[in-house]
């Protein structure tokens, strides 16, 4: 987003309520709006004590959602205060819900934004979204002191669609929508918050908290009182070297990590061929930068750019996936965990900090150094890791589909293979030789729900698109089979799109082209793994929440390990895709809870209101991935808290570390990972 784009820009702020005012109603939605659009959900009218209003039917699926477009053009928006929905939750369970609201070019990333409330059960909710006709008093950062969570800004002089979605339903979810409008008013994000707001070491500056840093002495006494904490917790005495059960069954030991069905629950097996259930910790690394740039009266104290110890921690930072638009998206970065490292370790800090960070991990029970960690960190561990890469595509991505990381990448583009290779060659040859790798991911929730309708949304020339019109006429030889069995009504071939409620016909060739596509992506990337490295796994592609049943079979298919990123309160064993339906090994690549308790400023993803909560939810989720035989492993996102002016990458400022920006383990926590990573053996041995 340009900067002169963003100076007519806005922000959304999630708010509790309505303010006073007039109204402008665009949706009664006591009818099916014509420019509505549907995505893994249909809609039907029913009657309320309101009147009628608008059933909206959510498919598990990743995001499932409605779109509603204006009739023609695009809305205006620019006198509006904000935006409103009323929800009614019909079902027994809180629901979360959000409301994205599109510019010209929206994909999830750029041009959109977006907010969430949770609708109570039986009770009507009003989602409400505050506009600022200026740029935030405080922005870059995902949740900011005394209001909440801060969206990205877009043009609302350009508004062309807004949308109501869920996020990864492990179950078919009902909500009710009426009276979509805009407010009056006006409200400033974060005008009265105090500044400067952020003390020296990088915490909030306006609370006190068990555990925050007051004097630098205070560095070297935690470490004193830590380095005795972690003598008298060693690792569990039953793992042998890689942290796998020494007093379990003896295996084949084949000198790598490998996967194994014993007594109908899957492990991992290790080297020396004992049982293996992998507990990590992602984003093992001491980089946290957060900008600066036309922020610094928000900071107590900043090294000045020419500061022998503490300058080289600035670094010139863009992100396309930033909430900085009102900088560019780039500027000047601090990290001010690596600078109290240096504060607390001394001359030697990196190697220091590596090397406590290996103690404290074995102390609390941890055995895997997880994804996104540093390549110091992997390469010299003495405990297992995993190594990720990511495909930069040389090709063609799927120019109908959409994605929040980005469009996927067309698997039948006649450079995707060569894209992979480049990609996989490289890493590959660096771990190829190390029995500590338990294995590669590759890719990161990408965007798997598109595939099918987002090949029919392509022009006629794309690969992919091609292919499916292939299967189409080899199954059907005419168009008008093919309307006739979608309940379509397309003029051409090259009109044809997916109905926005499948027939059974239409629903089996879209899923049966999203295996032939998933299967393909991940034969290919097996293929060029194979060609470097024959002996470590594949882990999978680290699907967000859930994938479509088709994708998740072709990885299954193809993949030594699915892997999945579910955030939630816990595993659910008897739904799918835990429920053995897979008949492969699955690992959780993350999971993660936060608090505002200890003044940071957004919980991360699932909310645990306390470090108490944190705790007890860590605890919960574990033995829960314990109890189901298809589960091999978990990871917590991430090692150390975000930023709390936001990472650069896309203003995330989440509580969801164990340890802190001033290097403090979270007490709750750690005690929590020890006691129940001291048991998954003998709990996931007798899994049913």
């Amino acid at each position: 987003m340009s900067t002169d784009f963003c100076a007519i820009a806005c922000c959304l702020i999630l708010a509790a309520s309505t303010v006073s005012g007039a109204e402008k109603l665009l949706y009664q939605f006591d009818a099916i709006p014509s420019g509505i659009s549907h995505n893994n959900s249909a809609t039907s009218i029913v009657s309320t004590d309101r009147g009628n209003a608008m059933e909206i039917e959510f498919h598990v699926a990743d995001w499932p959602n409605i779109f509603v477009r204006p009739t023609q053009g695009m809305w205006d928006w620019s006198e509006a205060a904000g935006f409103a929905v009323d929800v009614y939750n019909p079902q027994d369970t809180i629901i979360d819900v959000s409301v994205r609201v599109d510019n010209p070019g929206a994909d999830g990333i750029s041009f959109c934004t977006y907010g969430n409330a949770k609708a109570a059960p039986k009770a009507w909710t009003t989602l409400s979204l505050y506009f600022t006709k200026s740029a935030p008093a405080l922005w870059g950062m995902r949740g900011i002191p005394n209001v909440g969570t801060l969206a990205k800004p877009i043009d609302l002089s350009k508004v062309t669609a807004f949308q109501v979605y869920l996020s990864h339903p492990e179950v078919k979810r009902k909500l009710i929508i009426s009276r979509a409008r805009l407010l009056e008013g006006e409200y400033k994000a974060g005008g009265d918050v105090k500044q400067p707001f952020v003390d020296r070491y990088g915490q909030y500056k306006h609370a006190k908290w068990p555990g925050k840093l007051t004097k630098e002495s205070q560095f070297a006494e935690s470490d004193v009182a830590e380095q005795a904490d972690i003598k008298a917790n060693p690792a569990p005495k039953d793992w042998d070297t890689y942290g796998g059960l020494l007093d379990g069954p003896q295996l084949e030991a084949t000198g790598w990590f490998r996967a194994q069905k014993l007594d109908g629950r899957w492990w991992l097996v290790t080297p020396e061929g004992r049982l293996f259930f992998s507990m990590g910790m992602d984003c093992v690394q001491p980089s946290q930068h957060t900008f600066v740039t036309q922020r610094e009266k928000w900071f107590d104290w900043l090294p000045k750019d020419d500061d022998p110890e503490f300058g080289r921690f600035y670094g010139q930072i863009g992100s396309t996936h930033s909430m900085a638009d009102i900088i560019g998206g780039k500027g000047k970065a601090v990290s001010f965990y690596e600078i109290n490292l240096v504060r607390k370790y001394g001359k030697d800090w990196f190697a220091k900090w590596r090397d406590n960070t290996y103690s404290r991990l074995n102390s609390w029970g941890f055995n895997t150094i997880a994804n996104w960690s540093h390549a110091d960190v992997m390469q010299n561990s003495p405990m297992p890791f995993t190594a990720c890469a990511h495909i930069s595509a040389l090709g063609r991505s799927i120019e109908g589909g959409s994605g929040y990381w980005g469009r996927m990448a067309d698997v039948y583009d006649s450079r995707f293979a060569e894209s992979v290779d480049k990609t996989i060659a490289p890493i590959a040859r660096l771990y190829a030789s190390n029995r500590y790798l338990l294995g590669y991911f590759v890719d990161n929730e990408l965007s798997w729900e598109s595939i099918d309708w987002g090949a029919l949304a392509s022009p006629p020339d794309q690969p992919c698109r091609i292919v499916f019109m292939d299967q189409l006429k080899k199954k059907y030889s005419t168009l008008e089979a093919v309307n006739k069995a979608w309940g379509t009504h397309a003029a051409s071939w090259d009109d044809l799109r997916a109905p926005a409620n499948p027939t059974k016909d239409s629903g089996a060739d879209l899923s049966e082209f999203s295996y032939n596509f998933a299967h393909k992506y991940f034969d290919t990337v097996k293929s060029a793994i194979r060609k470097y490295d024959r002996n470590h796994l594949y882990l999978g592609v680290r699907f967000s929440g859930s994938a479509p049943e088709p994708v998740a079979k072709a990885c299954a298919d193809v993949a030594d390990v699915v892997s999945y990123n579910i955030y939630s309160t816990e595993l659910k064993c008897s739904k799918w895709p835990l429920n053995g339906s897979l008949d492969a090994p699955i690992i959780i690549g993350e999971f993660h809870f936060g608090a505002l308790d200890r003044g940071m400023f957004h919980t991360g993803l699932v909310d645990a209101k306390s470090q108490k909560g944190r705790a007890e939810s860590f605890i919960k989720y574990v033995r829960s991935a314990l109890d189901c035989p298809s589960m091999v492993g978990v990871a917590w996102f991430q090692y150390i808290d975000q930023a709390i002016t936001g990472r650069t990458l896309d203003g995330e400022n989440y509580n969801i570390g164990f340890v802190t920006v001033v290097d403090q383990p979270y007490p709750e926590l750690v005690s929590a990972a020890r006691k129940v990573n001291a048991e998954i053996y003998k709990r996931h041995l007798r899994s049913k």
